[in-house]
């Protein structure tokens, strides 16, 4: 796990050592354990080394082919690079180390751009090959690891965050005003676009060749395709659910240091504890607590430290806890927003302090990510129809049905001073554009709720994903995500619907309780039933937790003046007015304005 940097020059004008030194240093954070550039004329690429695999200098970075031809820089862990490592030897390929590096870059030689599909794991790396004078870069299928890029007449510059290329000297942060319309619908990117203009990110499942005359190919080489499709009883999927999930476990545990986990309380960390547990005897694991004295509704039941203990009993961790209370958020929120440098998917300070405990104790930790994504656990957020739909029918009612971050109505007044540079971005076909893959007029209602699956694998997965790197890595933490095994993702998107979701909710209100408990037990059948075999019946009947804090109680109560200070002035791009609207309807308890309130809060800081 690293920090990855680099510019091309399309003019031929010489790297200088000195711009890569500053890109590398700028991602110390990534990797402390070492540092390498590689300059060669109009290419340069760095690295920042925080070293998981083969400790010794052997897997030191930019690294070199014996011949010289091609150069690596990477960042991730591919978990089966043992098995490529013997077929690439009885290719004839000889090694030097014993790490993963080596074998992605003479994977690579052999196979070129097709080499990305033999990876099971994490990664974004780039390649340069002396003799084509031309870059490679890719990214894994799922984007668990992100890559940045900066590209005009002259350069095409890239980092594995914002603040690399900045430091670059030859970019100059400025807010992408268009990005900001797309965040502030879906509190996400669902396209490639970020919150600062012109800096892209290289989409999951694609590779680019960067040429040396300026071109610049993407290619898609994989997409999530959620067919449920298969003919298998409940019995053999159970079956098959847990090998292929022990299975995950087990090839993540890879590593020549110590590995934790992050235990939620949930079904999904806690099966993933409970099997690593059974390999790592001195396993330590990590919860994050919520003080809810001024808490009410449901955020009562935020705090699962009890169940977490539970799990901890269970698999014998040593296990530790933090507790959050009403101010902590404030603490370190400028910390926090150089780091995560643009907002995704929710109030995630609380993954900035499990990241810093978690730390403490070791380079790597285990994350149940992505199971409620690929097996069905937001229910409640789905489309759902009991007859066929026609494709345009169904994004209308879709769209309409997405929760917004600001609703759009509200967002044209928001924006006011702004709203000429701006009105011509439609996120209808933004979101409209995520289901192209789908080349048919009408979906049955299994092909809807699959769909749905597909828009929160590429969408909130993706923002999950994201912000998770760059929480872990601002404390030099790998975060492994083993239900993204490529085996694991190629099942479940098999499953039929049936076996994942046994009655459908409809849309629930944040704020109703009742209604919000019936809906998370919709969801997730086919996994609850085969992770009931590692965990008992008090963990796997429990309801679906989101990772929250009470901030709207605290948004009410101890934090109310902190938040009234900084909003009287947020930024020029927002009409003051309406901020004060939104302020005001939360504060009085008409809404619950919690994510608005926190997405003003952060921007503020990034428009400073």
């Amino acid at each position: 796990m690293c920090g990855i940097a680099g510019i091309v020059n399309f003019n031929r004008q010489s790297v200088a050592h000195n711009q890569i030194k500053a890109m590398t240093d700028s991602l110390i954070h990534r990797g402390p354990d070492g540092e390498g550039q590689y300059i060669d004329e109009f290419i340069g690429l760095g690295h920042r080394r925080l070293a998981i695999i083969d400790l010794s200098p052997a897997g030191h970075q930019p690294m070199q082919t014996s011949d010289g031809r091609y150069i690596i820089s990477y960042n991730g862990e591919v978990y089966n690079f043992k098995e490529i490592r013997i077929e690439l030897e009885a290719l004839g390929y000889h090694f030097h180390s014993n790490t993963d590096t080596e074998v992605i870059l003479k994977a690579y030689a052999q196979w070129q751009e097709k080499c990305v599909h033999k990876f099971n794991g994490m990664f974004a790396f780039a390649i340069w090959d002396k003799k084509e004078k031309k870059l490679f870069i890719a990214r894994d299928r799922f984007g668990v690891k992100p890559l940045y890029y900066y590209k005009d007449d002259k350069h095409f510059i890239f980092a594995s965050e914002v603040k690399g290329i900045e430091a670059s000297g030859l970019y100059k942060k400025s807010i992408d005003k268009e990005g900001l319309v797309e965040y502030l619908t879906f509190q996400n990117f669902f396209t490639h676009r970020t919150l600062f203009k012109d800096i892209h990110m290289l989409m999951p499942g694609h590779y680019a060749h960067v040429h040396q005359n300026g071109r610049f190919d993407i290619c898609q080489y994989w997409d999530f395709n959620f067919s449920g499709d298969l003919k298998i009883s409940e019995e053999e999927a159970t079956q098959e659910t847990d090998r292929l999930f022990k299975q995950a476990v087990q090839r993540q545990l890879i590593s020549d240091v110590h590995l934790n986990a992050y235990l939620s309380g949930g079904i999904d960390s806690g099966a993933i504890t409970m099997v690593a547990s059974q390999f790592l005897p001195s396993m330590k694991t990590f919860t994050i607590g919520f003080d809810l004295s001024s808490a009410s509704g449901l955020e009562l039941s935020f705090d699962e430290r009890a169940k977490a203990e539970h799990i901890s009993y269970l698999a014998k961790t040593e296990h530790y806890e933090m507790v959050l209370k009403a101010g902590d958020m404030e603490r370190c929120m400028d910390k926090y927003v150089y780091h995560l440098e643009e907002p995704r998917v929710g109030q995630s300070y609380p993954n900035y302090y499990a990241a810093k405990l978690a730390s403490k104790f070791g380079k790597v930790v285990l994350s149940g990510c992505g199971g409620d994504e690929l097996f069905g656990g937001y229910s409640w957020r789905y489309f759902y129809t009991d007859k066929d739909i026609g494709f345009d029918a169904f994004i209308d009612a879709y769209y309409l049905k997405w929760q917004r971050l600001i609703p759009n109505a509200l967002l044209k007044d928001l924006l006011a001073p702004i709203w000429e540079e701006v009105k011509h971005v439609w996120t209808k076909d933004i979101f409209s554009d995520i289901f192209k893959y789908i080349k048919k007029d009408y979906l049955t209602p299994d092909e809807s709720l699959n769909a749905s699956l597909y828009l929160e694998a590429k969408t909130f997965l993706h923002g999950l994903l994201v912000v998770e790197d760059k929480l872990s890595m601002a404390h030099s933490l790998e975060t492994r995500v083993p239900f993204l095994d490529n085996d694991l993702v190629d099942f479940s998107m098999q499953v039929p619907m049936h076996l994942k979701i046994k009655n459908h909710s409809t849309k629930v209100d944040e704020n109703d309780l009742a209604s919000k408990i019936g809906a998370n037990k919709d969801g997730k059948y086919l996994l609850r039933q085969t992770l009931s075999k590692n965990l008992d019946k008090q963990v796997t009947e429990n309801k679906k937790q989101g990772f929250s804090s009470p901030d709207a109680s605290w948004f009410r109560g101890e934090s109310i003046e902190y938040v009234r200070k900084e909003l009287s002035d947020v930024s020029a791009v927002f009409d003051q007015s309406i901020v004060n609207k939104i302020f005001t309807e939360h504060a009085s308890g008409e809404n619950n304005n919690r994510l608005a309130i926190w997405s003003l809060l952060y921007l503020k800081r990034v428009f400073q």
